[in-house]
Parts: structure tokens; C-alpha cells; sequence
């Protein structure tokens, strides 16, 4: 029986190895982790929940695409709007942000956490919240959104999650610019093919002749299909759960289908970067000599297909709709 935050985390030092070859076992683990964070963390809360709530992880957390390094990415969502109730889950949202970062998941920089009353709220307060980052353009409410989208269940009453994504599908069914509002703060991506089609690595400093892949390959595919994601109201939010789900549908059959292979080589080329790293910042980094001549090949086509992507998305919120390839 796990007692402590302290006896989890020797369980995960102890068993993440067994885990490492697969996303989804990893990705399984890490959810296993976080729900034992949760146990100890209620316990130290001394009596139950005073309404239903959700707690959700979002981030890569959210779309099941951890790599054996994480940060922390999350929130909660609470029914009743009673001062009772938010004495109660900020209590609890600080013990999870210290137990998930005494575990191991290093605080969010960005301060995603349930410890944030930003993301610890009551659906009514959240509703508000949504509508407020939606109707303004600023980049950080553009962000939160975004990651907001991403989020999914780990504990709690999964209804309250789609209450909310409803409200952001219905906005954007009744607002006609809204993705291109949100297409004007994902656009502008760092350039990774160089004029004469070579892959452009880090030319300095300790990361010299690595791509980054968090920013050069993970959110240009990340960003771009969650744009579709949202404008088709798809409720996955794991990138290649929402590529299958859009696939199916007439106006992305012939062109999605390819990105799927490529993410999933994408993540499996990550989860090996990260066993040898040996932190959360040096694991984003592929060094290109460590790569087979077939591996750079297929690496420069994941690259150029991300920005392919990028521009088939772009036409098709462009144009308002329609499938403009």
C-alpha cells in the first residue's frame, strides 16, 4: 500500500524502466502515478469532497504523450460555487502540486496547477473564465486555451469536462473568426528545413547540432490538429486518437491518414532520445549524429510534413471551411 509521496516515488524509480519501450504503457504509468498522488493527497484532506468535482491533467499529460520526463499540468473543476467548496479544493489542489513535485513532476513554470486558483475553480466560474479567454486576444488567454482543450479526466466526473468543451464548440460554431484568431498565435513557427532542404540544428551552446523537439516537430502537429479538433467539435484529445476521428470525415480522408504515421514515429524517436537524457530540459533534444542515415531521411519528412500540415490548416480556416488543399 503506498503511504507517502516519498514511497511512490521510489515505486516510480523503481519500476519506470519496465515501461520505456512503449508511449502508452509509459503514458499508463504515469496516470498510475498521479492517481496514487491523489489517494495520499485526499487522505491528508480528512473528510470527502463537498460536491462532485474533476481533477484533470492537460498539457502532453492531457493528450496521453508524456515522455519519461514530465512537468506538471493540471486543474480542477468543482460543481457548486460555495465558499465551502473552494476552501476545500485549493486545500487540495496544493497538496497535489507538492506531492506530484515531491514524486518527481517538476513544478509547471507556466503555473498550470490546481494550486493556481486559476485552475481550480467552480464550473460557473469557469464558464465565465472560458468565455473571457475566448472573447479576448491576447496571447496568454489564446494559450490557457489551448491548453485548456487538451485537458482530460483523471479523477472525478468526466460530465463536468464536457460541459465546458461544449461551451467552447458552441462559441466557435457561433463566432465565424474565432479559429482564425486562435490560427494567427499558432502560425508562426521556428523554421527547421533549411533553403537547400537540410534540417537546421541548434548552431550553439550546450544543445549544438540538436533539433529541438518539442518546438521544431511536437507542437507544430500538436497545434495544428487541435485546431481541427476544435473546429469539428472532437472530444480526444490525444493527437493521434484525433487524427483517426477527423480522418474519417470527408473533407480530411485523403490528407490526414500520412500524419499519423509520422507522429507516431515522432513520439517513438522522443521516447528514446529520453532514456539516455537525464532531465526534463535535455530530454526535448535529437542529435542528429545519433541518427541512422534512413533515420535523418524519415526525420527531414516528419519536419516537412509538419509544415505542410501547418499550411493545409491555414488554407482550410482561411478560407472559412472549405477544403482548399
Amino acid at each position: 500500500m503506498v503511504s507517502s509521496y516519498e514511497s511512490i516515488k521510489l515505486w516510480r524509480d523503481a519500476h519506470i524502466g519496465e515501461h520505456v519501450s512503449d508511449s502508452n504503457r509509459l503514458n499508463q504509468f504515469h496516470d498510475d502515478l498521479m492517481l496514487k498522488v491523489f489517494k495520499v493527497a485526499s487522505l491528508g484532506m480528512h473528510s470527502p469532497p463537498p460536491c462532485p468535482f474533476v481533477w484533470f491533467i492537460t498539457g502532453s499529460g492531457g493528450r496521453y504523450e508524456q515522455g519519461i520526463f514530465s512537468d506538471q499540468d493540471h486543474g480542477i473543476v468543482f460543481l457548486e460555487d460555495s465558499p465551502e467548496s473552494y476552501e476545500y479544493f485549493s486545500r487540495l489542489g496544493e497538496w497535489l502540486s507538492v506531492g506530484l513535485e515531491k514524486v518527481g513532476y517538476p513544478y509547471c513554470e507556466g503555473k498550470v496547477m490546481s494550486s493556481n486558483p486559476m485552475w481550480c475553480q467552480s464550473l460557473k466560474a469557469w464558464e465565465l473564465q472560458l468565455v473571457k479567454w475566448m472573447e479576448e486576444s491576447s496571447w496568454s488567454s489564446i494559450r490557457n486555451l489551448q491548453i485548456f482543450y487538451d485537458a482530460r479526466t483523471l479523477v472525478g466526473d468526466h460530465k463536468l469536462l464536457f460541459v465546458l468543451k461544449e461551451i467552447v464548440h458552441k462559441y466557435n460554431n457561433s463566432h465565424p473568426h474565432f479559429l482564425r484568431r486562435l490560427l494567427e498565435n499558432v502560425k508562426h513557427m521556428k523554421n527547421v528545413i533549411g533553403p537547400l532542404g537540410q534540417i537546421i540544428v541548434e548552431d550553439k551552446g550546450v544543445h549544438a547540432g540538436a533539433i529541438d523537439l518539442k518546438y521544431a516537430a511536437f507542437i507544430p502537429y500538436v497545434n495544428a490538429i487541435r485546431l481541427l479538433a476544435l473546429k469539428e467539435g472532437v472530444h480526444e484529445t490525444n493527437t493521434v486518437a484525433r487524427l483517426n476521428e477527423l480522418s474519417k470525415k470527408p473533407p480530411y480522408e485523403e490528407e490526414l491518414p500520412l500524419y499519423i504515421v509520422n507522429f507516431t514515429k515522432l513520439l517513438q524517436y522522443r521516447l528514446e532520445q529520453r532514456i539516455q537524457a537525464g532531465n526534463y530540459d535535455d530530454s526535448h533534444y535529437l542529435y542528429l549524429k545519433n541518427l541512422t542515415k534512413e533515420d535523418q531521411r524519415t526525420m527531414k519528412k516528419i519536419l516537412k510534413d509538419g509544415k505542410r500540415l501547418q499550411q493545409f490548416v491555414q488554407r482550410l480556416i482561411e478560407k472559412g471551411g472549405s477544403h482548399g488543399v
